[in-house]
């Protein structure tokens, strides 16, 4: 894994971590659950509003982490109550070994769970670990519908029960956290999307599994120290060796999208910039961009035509990297040339908006491309690239990227709040949230950004990434200086040095 990737786990490598741990370094399990669940009545400790405590245990480990918590709040003076979805003797080894350490625990039915959190000053969801798949059914069901109607505070153990640590998806309920204490490492349930929305505020605990351990993580969290990467300008630097973008696009009411592309390029230290855009529009691109350069191509009615090909495929000869689609239009002579481009364009690609558009349903003859691409879809545009409902590529979005790679060959960058980016081997999500990037025009922002750093020279797959973490650091960085609220495009523009810098 690349070391600018913080590794995250899915499940299945969290239990072999584990196994790893009790099996080959002989770490007692009883030891690992103890410290995982003293760590786990910490935090509850630090958000409770009283000093009463309701823990909600299920009936595997995860159960027995948070009788370990109920114990370790007893001994620093909490009123606790320990309550059991399932018989004591229905507990998993290490459970029921600190059921016996615990004087109180109760099993309850379900409908009695409401009462008896009430006045809880914090509640403590014990009932499904990192191991869960599916969707909640039985006594959990009303074990999670409870703690989500209570005003207490809830601390997750581990992750919060609903939520597949692998994928982040929700199958059914889960329980909405306030804080999340998971364990050895974050899980990638955590980060995307719904499960990301489950987890509220994250804390990763060590519990004394040791360092070194044979698994490999294959997924991992971008961090900032990918922006060192970027080749910085030296004292023999020219515009040609900063590299040169073309940004290919426009149509009548939609020339702000190869603008703000162009003008991110130029900013993220792209040599220069070049605009391709349809010919009876170029005067105001003319206006528009002072720094940049513009190409007249073959128009009709604002839109470009397929007679455009030849002179937006010079011009691509000269670009280290080559951003099509944004605001181009759907016109069908219009997506003939965006599907000519993109076989023919050797330069890298970054496919953005109608450029995503024109290949929906088709994303398989992406394949033949020799040269790298960068397909950047938000989950609307990836329902159209996989033939799928919008919302179906949001209940699944790991999933969702890794096909449009595999299906491609290409690298995805599947924008959100959890930005994924993969090629369908290397797998990296994005932690730095970002609200203030809900506007228009700031995912054309983010594709000049990812082709400025390939130009510049660095690897797609690197520089896809370093553009995400970047873009949402500008984003902040924005809201810092205008609003949280009041950030538009051009603002981004504005504090991408901001997110650049380390």
């Amino acid at each position: 894994m690349e070391d600018w990737l913080d590794p995250c786990l899915d499940a299945e490598e969290m239990r072999a971590t584990d196994a790893w741990a009790i099996k080959d370094q002989g770490v007692p399990s009883l030891e690992l659950m103890e410290t995982a669940g003293r760590a786990v009545a910490e935090a509850a400790a630090q958000v409770a509003t009283t000093s009463r405590a309701a823990i909600v245990c299920g009936k595997g480990n995860n159960g027995g982490d948070g009788l370990v918590a109920a114990r370790a709040l007893r001994e620093t003076g909490f009123d606790v109550d320990a309550l059991l979805l399932a018989p004591p003797d229905e507990l998993s080894d290490d459970a029921k070994a600190n059921v016996d350490r615990f004087d109180g625990a109760r099993h309850l039915d379900p409908g009695e769970l409401t009462e008896a959190m009430q006045g809880a000053g914090v509640v403590i969801d014990a009932v499904f670990g990192t191991g869960f798949a599916g969707a909640p059914r039985g006594p959990a069901v009303a074990a999670i519908e409870a703690m989500n109607e209570t005003e207490a505070p809830v601390v997750a153990t581990d992750i919060a029960s609903g939520v597949n640590a692998s994928t982040g998806e929700v199958e059914g309920m889960a329980v909405e956290a306030e804080v999340t204490v998971t364990f050895h490492a974050p899980k990638l349930g955590h980060w995307i999307a719904p499960g990301k929305d489950h987890t509220g505020e994250l804390r990763v605990a060590p519990i004394g599994i040791p360092d070194g351990g044979p698994v490999q993580s294959t997924a991992g969290l971008i961090d900032a120290r990918v922006l060192k990467l970027a080749p910085p300008r030296a004292a023999g630097s020219t515009k040609f060796s900063s590299g040169q973008v073309l940004v290919v696009g426009g149509s009548r009411g939609l020339t702000g999208a190869v603008t703000m592309a162009a003008l991110a390029a130029i900013r993220t230290g792209a040599g220069y910039a070049t605009v391709a855009v349809p010919a009876d529009l170029e005067h105001i691109f003319e206006i528009k961009l002072t720094e940049v350069m513009s190409i007249g191509c073959a128009s009709r009615d604002g839109g470009l035509r397929p007679a455009a090909s030849e002179r937006i495929l010079g011009a691509a000869e000269r670009a280290a990297c080559v951003v099509l689609g944004s605001g181009m239009g759907r016109e069908q002579g219009t997506q003939r040339l965006i599907q000519e481009l993109t076989e023919r364009i050797e330069a890298p690609l970054v496919i953005d908006a109608d450029g995503l558009n024109a290949h929906a349903g088709r994303i398989e003859k992406l394949a033949a491309r020799k040269a790298p691409f960068i397909l950047t879809p938000h989950a609307g545009e990836m329902g159209r690239l996989l033939d799928r409902d919008s919302k179906a590529v949001g209940a699944k979005r790991a999933e969702s990227a890794r096909e449009a790679a595999s299906r491609s060959g290409g690298i995805v960058l599947l924008k959100g709040d959890d930005s994924i980016v993969t090629d369908g081997d290397r797998f990296a999500v994005n932690t730095v949230s970002s609200p203030q990037l809900a506007t228009a025009g700031t995912g054309d922002v983010l594709s000049g950004m990812i082709a400025a750093l390939i130009a510049r020279g660095m690897e797609p797959f690197a520089a896809t990434c370093a553009a995400v973490v970047a873009h949402s650091r500008a984003g902040r960085a924005a809201g810092d200086l205008v609003g949280h609220d009041s950030v538009i495009a051009g603002d981004v523009i504005e504090s991408i040095p901001a997110g650049l810098a380390l």
